[in-house]
């Protein structure tokens, strides 16, 4: 799909700025040096988790992305941090990558902007190794009604401003139907508008058939 000017010009340094907020940025803190092995980061963006990684951990990362026009800014951050990146310039309804290729998954602030966040899912699921994990931290649907309505509303126009980022995406709802056990995961407000801030965080394994899944609360 071509871009127009906004799209090339302004959103890759809007969505640097709104994502290196000290509150996210202490969201990313808590999950990114949990990732190990052969990572494959979804959603890489212009990088703003590779300075949170455990490098005695990581074997290697592959960043996949569809927006190339912020992958100069990832592969800068990846040289001021000494860690080499192998960028994809896909989005992740098609992942490039044989079956259990990947020891981690990282998805960070990216399920919202998918345009198949099902499709995506499934496909993190299949390039995982057996035994690997999903790590993920993403906003999302509110559980009070009336935040979620707001969302709801908003989710349309926010879309166009924000690179095609839903508001109201269930987060946990959408890892567990792609045949994923919810594991350690949290959820809750950070600081900032109510509509925008709440936030779900954890890892994921591979479900059993009949496995349990769930998430509780910060």
């Amino acid at each position: 799909m071509r871009q127009n000017w906004y799209e090339r010009h302004v959103l890759p340094w809007l969505v640097d700025l709104v994502c290196g907020l000290p509150q996210v940025r202490r969201q990313r803190r808590q999950v990114v040096p949990l990732a190990a092995g052969r990572v494959l980061e979804i959603g890489i963006g212009t990088g703003l988790n590779l300075e949170h990684y455990d490098r005695a951990r990581v074997a290697s990362i592959v960043g996949l992305d569809p927006g190339v026009q912020m992958h100069p800014l990832a592969l800068r951050r990846s040289r001021r941090v000494g860690l080499e990146v192998e960028l994809v310039g896909l989005s992740a309804e098609r992942i490039p990558y044989p079956d259990a290729s990947f020891d981690t998954v990282l998805v960070t602030y990216a399920l919202c902007t998918i345009a198949e966040p099902a499709a995506a899912l499934r496909e993190m699921r299949r390039v995982l190794k057996p035994g690997g994990r999903l790590i993920f931290c993403e906003h999302g649907a509110a559980p009070d009604p009336s935040v979620r309505r707001c969302q709801q509303r908003l989710t349309p126009w926010w879309r166009k401003v924000a690179g095609g980022c839903h508001l109201d995406r269930d987060i946990p709802a959408l890892i567990a139907a792609a045949g994923f056990r919810l594991q350690d995961t949290m959820q809750g407000y950070l600081p900032g508008p109510r509509v925008l801030a709440y936030n779900y965080w954890g890892t994921a394994s591979v479900a059993e058939k009949g496995a349990a899944t769930g998430a509780r609360p910060a």
